[in-house]
């Protein structure tokens, strides 16, 4: 496995990060378990999960589940650098959602109970609060930290404008403010180069991106409805249709260079800049073992080019739209 440092922090994570969004509604609860055990095995230490995920009618299961994994011991929780957000409804109470102060004490505390840990390495922001301060979301998490309950701070789904605002409201409480923001990033869905990447090399985020496969659009999903494994429905049929041609030439050009599609959009993830580590989220075993192929999976400035050829990106702000 390999490590590398969570942005500007002395933070040590694997390249690969653990999604844990289907551990309950998809992949019940034994089977969780073992991946995060092969996970641990594979030299993953990055687990990343929130408070709202196991659905609608049991929000929290997820953190439940590894709760309850970390209680069966083994160093579990000391091997693992565990990431968890807020900002969703709980219940339709006031003041149990977003970012006001209240909410944050409150989620910290309902997330550390069902984590069954005292302490939480990032603590992220799920999405922007537009309607609550940064001073005061400063505030909270600064007193956390005082606590010991949280160490770092990270965001979700933030754009450019949002981190600057969000980092200079922070320099201003001599605060460390962000280390991370996770946004969606793959090779179909680059908006993150103009202008959130720019702002998280700035101020020293790492980038963590979710959906690298695009909901498996780019993980050999041609072939898969040609061997009859996998048909698509819905908005992900539609997206298909649409970059139909694209995507086949993708698959064409996996196959030159010898590896599965899936492989090689993760490790274009890993090529980019400030990426720290893609979120897979495996609901198997299986494809836990094929995440981890893509550490090994190299691409020379050529294969870039030409993804690049095929899903071209965007130049940085202003660049790719003041000339």
């Amino acid at each position: 496995m390999q490590y590398t440092h969570l942005g500007r922090s002395g933070l040590q994570v694997s390249r690969l990060c653990l999604g844990t969004m289907n551990f309950g509604p998809q992949t019940e609860e034994s089977a969780a378990q073992a991946i995060m055990d092969s996970a641990h095995g594979a030299g993953i230490n990055f687990f990343d999960t929130a408070n709202v995920y196991g659905g609608t009618e049991h929000r929290g299961w997820t953190e439940e589940i590894i709760g309850r994994w970390f209680a069966k011991g083994g160093e579990r929780r000391e091997r693992t650098v565990l990431a968890t957000k807020l900002y969703g409804t709980m219940t339709d109470r006031p003041n149990e959602s977003k970012l006001s102060a209240l909410n944050i004490r409150r989620a910290l505390d309902a997330s550390l109970k069902r984590l069954q840990t005292d302490y939480i390495d990032i603590y992220q922001f799920h999405h922007v609060d537009r309607n609550t301060p940064w001073d005061e979301i400063w505030q909270a998490i600064e007193v956390a930290v005082q606590q010991g309950k949280i160490l770092y701070s990270g965001s979700s789904n933030l754009a450019g404008w949002h981190i600057a605002q969000a980092q200079e409201a922070a320099t201003r409480r001599n605060y460390t403010g962000l280390i991370s923001e996770q946004s969606i990033y793959n090779l179909l869905t680059r908006n993150v180069e103009l202008e959130v990447i720019p702002a998280a090399q700035q101020y020293g985020l790492g980038i963590i991106p979710w959906s690298p496969l695009h909901g498996g659009l780019l993980g050999g999903v041609l072939k898969k409805e040609r061997d009859g494994v996998r048909r698509l429905e819905g908005r992900a049929a539609e997206t298909l249709r649409n970059h139909h041609d694209q995507i086949r030439e993708y698959e064409d050009f996996a196959e030159e260079l010898g590896h599965e599609p899936g492989d090689v959009a993760l490790a274009w993830l890993l090529h980019q800049p400030a990426v720290t580590a893609p979120i897979i989220g495996p609901r198997t075993q299986e494809q836990l073992d094929a995440a981890v192929r893509a550490l090994d999976v190299p691409l020379n400035e050529d294969a870039l080019k030409r993804l690049d050829a095929i899903f071209p990106g965007h130049r940085t702000a202003p660049e790719d739209y003041a000339w």
